[in-house]
């Protein structure tokens, strides 16, 4: 499976923290290379546990996934890759799409949603 392939399928799961075990499986990055980018990429910062366990957020997780495009997808060195998360992260963040109802509209359609799945649920307890 080529590189690209296999960031494509990468999905993080909705989750706060993970190990560091748990990141490499995720991102396919052996946790070695996972402690060398904490050192190069000082954006890259787990937390420590008090048994000096490192537990990344998942904003950590999104740019190992990033770094690791750069780096291996894109071909970009240690140093390009630095500057290229930067720029990234200087980007302006896109606009959010505009819902197109109202926020009564909006609260109607959730309370019609749940009475829906209450009589859903009633319906499969029987």
């Amino acid at each position: 499976m080529s590189a690209k392939a296999d960031n494509m399928a990468v999905v993080v799961p909705e989750r706060l923290y993970f190990k560091i075990g748990e990141v490499s499986r995720i991102t396919r990055v052996k946790p070695y290379i996972l402690r060398y980018w904490e050192s190069e990429f000082k954006i890259v910062s787990p937390q420590k546990t008090k048994g000096n366990q490192r537990m990344y957020k998942r904003a950590d997780v999104e740019l190992v996934l990033q770094i690791k495009k750069l780096l291996i997808e894109e071909k970009y060195t240690l140093e390009g890759a630095k500057k290229r998360i930067k720029e990234i992260r200087k980007e302006p963040a896109k606009p959010q799409m505009a819902l197109p109802f109202t926020d009564k509209s909006y609260a109607k359609a959730l309370e019609t949603i749940r009475e829906d799945l209450a009589s859903i649920k009633s319906l499969l307890s029987r």
